[in-house]
């Protein structure tokens, strides 16, 4: 099987193959990577009619190259992967966190949501069913460590804004590149941690394989 991976930012590329190596590693990989899609949602602080377009040119190229599924990675463009998955079904088309909502819907009605990614907290939290309460939560300075190729603090960081949920039922990690991450938010917060990657390669192999 042949999944296409549409990145908006380049650090998604390492958490999400590193799932796919452990959880489904017969699965066949195409990147796909454009970092100027978060860049420009950062500076609209929307999504636009525009924004839209280009995520339904990536994914009628992702397509056209005998993709048999497409995961976006990019969890603030919920409505413009809507748009695509579509625009091209039958083909699966999954939004990055649409498989960990299910997961976290089916374990917890308290739910605390960790974003390093303003526009997520925008979009996402629409994503979840009336019938759970969420608690999010913007991990300030984060992605900015990422950026300058800061691991370390960005882990910090997220581990130290997760002791902040401890009155939820689980952790959700909004971003794929907050992933590395979980084991240290899990130990922290005393809390069940879901993670986006494994979450959406789970759900792509059963969808695919049966």
């Amino acid at each position: 099987m042949r999944i296409a991976l549409v990145h908006a930012l380049k650090h998604s590329l390492v958490p999400i193959e590193a799932s796919f190596a452990r959880l489904w590693p017969e699965a066949t990989l195409m990147n796909l990577l454009d970092d100027s899609l978060s860049a420009d949602v950062a500076r609209d602080g929307k999504l636009t009619s525009a924004m839209t377009d280009r995520f339904l040119s990536l994914g009628r190229y992702a397509a056209s190259t005998g993709a048999d599924a497409i995961l976006f990675t990019c969890s603030a463009f919920g409505p413009c992967i809507e748009a695509v998955a579509r625009d091209l079904a039958p083909k699966p088309v999954l939004k990055p966190n649409q498989a960990m909502i299910e997961q976290a819907v089916a374990r917890g009605h308290r739910i605390g949501l960790l974003s390093t990614f303003p526009p997520t907290l925008q979009s996402m939290p629409a994503e979840f069913p009336g019938t759970v309460t969420l608690v999010p939560k913007l991990v300030e300075g984060a992605m900015a460590a990422l950026d300058r190729g800061d691991r370390a603090e960005h882990d910090r960081l997220v581990v130290q804004a997760s002791r902040d949920l401890r009155d939820c039922d689980l952790i959700a990690l909004a971003q794929y590149s907050m992933a590395p991450a979980a084991e240290l938010v899990a130990e922290a917060s005393k809390l069940p941690v879901l993670t986006t990657p494994d979450s959406a390669v789970t759900k792509l192999k059963q969808l695919l394989n049966g």
